[in-house]
């Protein structure tokens, strides 16, 4: 099989955990299919820093001083350079709104198949298959690639490695990018799009919903998030009503999110948000609706009323910690 060509996005001198998912994904992959797992990163990187990419099992790492990171075509330039000398059948992304879009546009130029929100990849007879949930996550796709394949992980659906002893081979690459690939200049780059927080990589989550009542009402998941030492998330419904901001919403439309917790208060359990957080390892939901959807699929259910609950849940978490 083709070797396969994993992009790693870094920021402030660390990779992203959604993409060291990906490198570590693209290494079990190789190993298990007979051929090499690659990396590529972007602008200024650190030998060590790049080379460390080998803790994660891929020999190679092509690092390209000549293209900003963070923007999406430079690197689709950088990636499909690389393919095309290295003889590379797939590449694969750990998952994230930059990772969609370079993934888009590289199937693109290189007229490859594409696979999105993919969350299991596997060996078939040599060759790589991507399994990704629809409608609704009642069902699994499954696609195969005719040729080239690139493939698109679902937000935390790759597991990070133990990291080993081993370094990779850096290699510099200097690429030619396209006119317009040079149209957009960045100004300022946050990794959390402008939050403080980083509700992906929480492993507590407090989530609210239209059961809160009013804005203020998420003063209550605040509080208890801060007792627990996690993170406020919310539906769309809120969002849309402007009561919490857009970089905290789960669901079909928001963030993918798998923390150890994820308490849902005064959320009914709709579908589109449903697929946001399923992966948690443990859902605990309060409503006054007993029949509210939510508890066909939480792991703990409490009928009753948030405002009571959520202060005195609060005020006992505080008393355990002393």
């Amino acid at each position: 099989m083709s070797d396969i060509l994993a992009y790693a996005l870094h920021y402030e001198g660390a990779f992203n955990k959604n993409s060291l998912g990906g490198v570590s994904e693209a290494a079990r992959l190789a190993a298990e299919a007979g051929c090499e797992a690659h990396a590529v990163v972007i602008g200024d990187v650190s030998d060590e820093l790049a080379a460390s990419l080998g803790n994660y099992g891929v020999t190679k790492v092509f690092r390209c001083k000549d293209a900003p990171e963070g923007l999406a075509q430079p690197v689709v330039d950088v990636m499909a350079q690389i393919m095309d000398a290295g003889g590379h059948g797939y590449a694969l992304f750990g998952g994230g709104l930059l990772g969609f879009e370079i993934g888009a546009g590289l199937a693109a130029r290189l007229n490859a198949g594409v696979t999105m929100e993919v969350t299991a990849v596997n060996v078939v007879d040599g060759k790589l298959t991507a399994e990704r949930p629809i409608h609704g996550d009642s069902q699994v796709s499954t696609s195969s690639y005719k040729d080239r394949g690139i493939i698109i992980g679902r937000l935390n659906a790759f597991e990070t490695a133990a990291p080993s002893d081993s370094v990779a081979e850096v290699e510099d690459v200097s690429v030619q990018l396209s006119e317009f690939s040079t149209k957009a200049t960045m100004v300022t780059r946050g990794e959390q799009r402008g939050e403080d927080v980083d509700i992906e990589g929480a492993s507590i989550l407090v989530a609210g919903g239209r059961g809160l009542g009013k804005p203020e009402g998420f003063e209550l998941c605040e509080a208890l998030a801060d007792a627990l030492g996690g993170a406020v998330a919310a539906t769309r419904a809120v969002v849309d009503a402007g009561w919490y901001p857009y970089s905290t919403q789960i669901g079909q439309t928001g963030k993918t999110v798998s923390p150890k917790l994820y308490l849902a208060a005064g959320i009914s359990g709709a579908i589109q948000h449903k697929v946001g957080f399923q992966s948690s390892e443990n859902i605990v939901a309060i409503n006054k609706d007993s029949n509210a959807p939510i508890f066909e699929y939480s792991d703990l259910g409490i009928v009753g009323d948030l405002n009571k609950i959520l202060p005195k849940l609060t005020d006992a978490v505080r008393a355990k910690k002393g």
